[in-house]
């Protein structure tokens, strides 16, 4: 294949096709969810194969477009993601059968101060969506407290869901197992503890902020139940996923330590046995399974778009509008933004961006860290405020409220996205680019699992 391929718009029509298809699905049905991702992919795979290469490339058999369609979806990183992605799930599922979430939702209830009832809700949102990774978790365990919290103050049912999916969406960016961050943070070669660096920093104001203008909120006296229950023990495995993350040890042996403590403390219990488990263990994996077979799909997809000319159209395209670095990571920002409005999935999001997002972050030689949290941020915040995204459909449903009434009430995603453009536009935190913090030897590194151990180990040194 020739060095230098030549741009073609035409190369973008698999994703333009793939837009309109679940864009028009939605407009039909009224549900923005009713088009399956991973079906939508498949076509978009399929029109990929009809089309002409771009100039500079040979034109290829079907079969060797098959053969590049699965050189995409099994690099060596995507596919390391995609097993992170199972290992996550089933951590996910041992968590919830042997109450480690119930405990960690009544643990934060049974301390909380009656006149910090609001944001007493949303920091127990901010500790159980980054203790489980999952912002539709969260919402799940905690929208049935926070219902029963807002008919004894009298505070807006759609403010209280606001509150819990502005929780939801705090571990969805930040958790060391969530599948944004471990896309965001695997796409670009950088350690799950380099980019959460960089995000606390930049998010801290906007918790703050959050927090000081709920505890302000007049809401009535409320006395909450005194049956919250829980036990110590149960949360044992989120202690030790965080702890250890937080260390810098490799995401895969925390997840299953996790998944090991998770499964001894429910046999000793009474949760489960041993052998029943594994039930759980898989339901939980199974739950990630349409996540990591998109990716697949996307990773295969993407490759044959480059293939087409459509990932150099683009390049060419934001290179001639984009002059800085600044410009740049706005770019990024930008396109993750798109793609999360366009599918409601910030993870697909983050893994379709991220080899456009790796070209600019060469070009303009941006730190990798600062790409990975770019996408992480930007593929986040904007999710708590789209009306048909899952997070405010389920949290709208449970509050038997219309999800674009909770969109007004869900301030720390607003605060988050004002704290992703000072981010970009003052630099801070800043970033010194190095060969070895940007792209320089990227592609050496992504390729060889045994490299990006390497690196986390470096990490855990320094």
């Amino acid at each position: 294949m020739s060095n230098k391929i030549q741009g073609s718009f035409k190369g973008l029509f698999p994703l333009i096709a793939f837009l309109i298809l679940y864009a028009a699905t939605g407009v039909i049905t009224g549900k923005f969810d009713s088009m399956p991702l991973l079906v939508g992919m498949i076509i978009a795979s399929i029109v990929s194969f009809t089309l002409p290469p771009a100039k500079g490339n040979e034109k290829l058999s079907f079969e060797k477009k098959v053969m590049k369609f699965c050189t995409g979806g099994g690099e060596s990183t995507l596919i390391m993601m995609v097993v992170i992605f199972i290992l996550a799930g089933a951590f996910q599922g041992v968590a919830s059968k042997m109450g480690a979430v119930s405990s960690v939702t009544n643990l934060g209830l049974s301390i909380l101060p009656q006149q910090m009832v609001l944001p007493g809700i949303f920091v127990i949102g901010c500790i159980l969506s980054f203790a489980m990774g999952t912002s539709m978790g969260t919402i799940a365990a905690l929208m049935p407290v926070a219902v029963d919290v807002a008919m004894k103050t009298g505070v807006n049912p759609a403010l209280m869901a606001g509150i819990v999916v502005g929780g939801a969406m705090f571990g969805d960016n930040l958790s060391f197992i969530s599948a944004t961050a471990i896309a965001s943070a695997q796409t670009q070669g950088v350690t799950q503890r380099e980019k959460f660096r960089l995000n606390i920093i930049t998010y801290i104001p906007a918790l703050v902020i959050n927090i000081i203008l709920l505890a302000l909120y007049p809401i009535k006296d409320v006395v909450l139940s005194s049956s919250y229950n829980y036990n110590l023990v149960n949360i044992i495995p989120y202690i030790l996923v965080i702890v250890l993350s937080l260390i810098g040890l490799n995401v895969m042996p925390v997840m299953l330590i996790g998944v090991f403590s998770g499964v001894c403390i429910g046999v000793l219990h009474g949760d489960f046995g041993w052998i029943s488990s594994m039930t759980y263990i898989q339901k939980g994996m199974a739950g990630m399974e349409d996540m990591a077979i998109i990716a697949i799909f996307v990773g295969g997809l993407v490759e044959i778009m480059k293939y087409l000319g459509g990932i150099q159209w683009l390049m060419d395209t934001l290179g001639r509008q984009t002059k800085s670095r600044r410009g740049a990571e706005l770019s990024i920002g930008m396109l993750v933004t798109l793609l999360c409005v366009a599918t409601t999935n910030n993870t697909i999001a983050i893994i379709t961006v991220a080899p456009l997002a790796t070209a600019i972050g060469r070009k303009f030689k941006l730190a990798r860290s600062r790409v990975a949290t770019l996408l992480s941020m930007f593929a986040t915040h904007v999710q708590g405020l789209i009306p048909y995204a899952g997070q405010l459909l389920v949290a709208g449903g449970m509050a038997k409220v219309s999800p674009v009434s909770v969109i007004p009430w869900v301030w720390y995603c607003y605060l988050t996205l004002i704290c992703s453009l000072l981010f970009v536009f003052l630099g801070i935190p800043k970033v010194k680019y190095t060969e070895e913090s940007g792209y320089d030897h990227f592609e050496e590194k992504a390729i060889d699992p045994d490299e990006v151990a390497a690196l986390e180990e470096k990490e855990v040194a320094n």
